[in-house]
């Protein structure tokens, strides 16, 4: 057989080979874990932004941890807390949000452009993330935002309510 024939083969049972070792993927896909409960809650934020001064309050909440900080921006103050929170304590915070509620909450235009101050929920589920802004004014929907408000407030210290 000529020289020329073999190198031909070589480069072609090479080229096979190295397009064989490529298509090959040793690593196994990693597949994410589906959460147990679609519609459980698993964050939970709400804020009170004033347009004037820029003052400001934020509350984060998730399973395991509760973050609030405060503060005006005109001014340059800020302030922040953390603290873990209790399985129990969690529970009784989302017990007063209806998860099928949730899409029928309407949001109100925002006020913080004129002046005033924009209250701000966000909730999380590992299916959806639902954002309302002064939602106050679907009174046939707010009382358990109010209520969920009203929760966070028992769990932060004084200063941040």
């Amino acid at each position: 057989m000529p020289t020329t024939k073999k190198l031909y083969l070589k480069i072609l049972f090479s080229i096979l080979l190295l397009s064989a070792f490529f298509s090959c993927d040793s690593k196994k896909t990693e597949q994410s874990v589906p959460h147990k409960n679609p519609h459980e809650i698993t964050f939970i934020s709400v804020s009170d932004i004033e347009g004037n001064l820029g003052n400001y309050r934020i509350i984060k909440a998730t399973k395991d941890s509760v973050f609030a900080e405060k503060g005006v921006t005109a001014r340059k103050t800020h302030k922040s807390w953390a603290s873990a929170i209790h399985p129990q304590i969690w529970k009784k915070l989302v017990s007063s949000v209806h998860i099928t509620d949730l899409d029928h909450i309407k949001s109100s235009p925002s006020q913080q452009s004129v002046g005033g101050t924009d209250e701000t929920f966000q909730i999380r589920t590992p299916k959806k993330s639902h954002i309302y802004v002064n939602a106050y004014a679907d009174t046939l929907h707010y009382e358990q935002l109010q209520q969920l408000k009203k929760q966070l407030d028992k769990i932060l210290p004084k200063e941040y309510q």
